[in-house]
């Protein structure tokens, strides 16, 4: 199967409840679904030496970078650049899904 997502359209999410899905992992790429239940975070963070781009699937994510908050509907795309910190969280009644794209892997070579 070439298309991964079917993987990350199966999470259901209940209300305040994360769950991931590893779409793709090699030696310099990760690719990550989460499915955000309703008021549902991801905790701000960052990765000094990779980039993370943000791709909302489905719903509206609300994304959080340094001290700016912006609600990205899907389809939508985000990019944090290295060093950033950034999070994204559920405002809304239904589940959303975004994933996440980090490269290059952290710690690889």
């Amino acid at each position: 199967m070439l298309d991964r997502y079917p993987e990350a359209a199966a999470l259901d999410p209940e209300e305040g409840e994360v769950l991931t899905a590893e779409l793709v992992v090699t030696d310099d790429v990760l690719v990550k679904a989460f499915a955000l239940g309703p008021g549902a975070r991801v905790d701000p963070h960052e990765h000094d030496d990779a980039t993370n781009v943000f791709h909302v699937l489905r719903g509206t994510v609300t994304v959080v970078r340094d001290d700016e908050e912006e609600r990205v509907p899907a389809p939508g795309v985000v990019l944090n650049e290295r060093g950033v910190v950034h999070g994204a969280r559920n405002d809304g009644e239904d589940p959303a899904v975004l994933t996440a794209s980090l490269c290059p892997l952290p710690g690889g070579s």
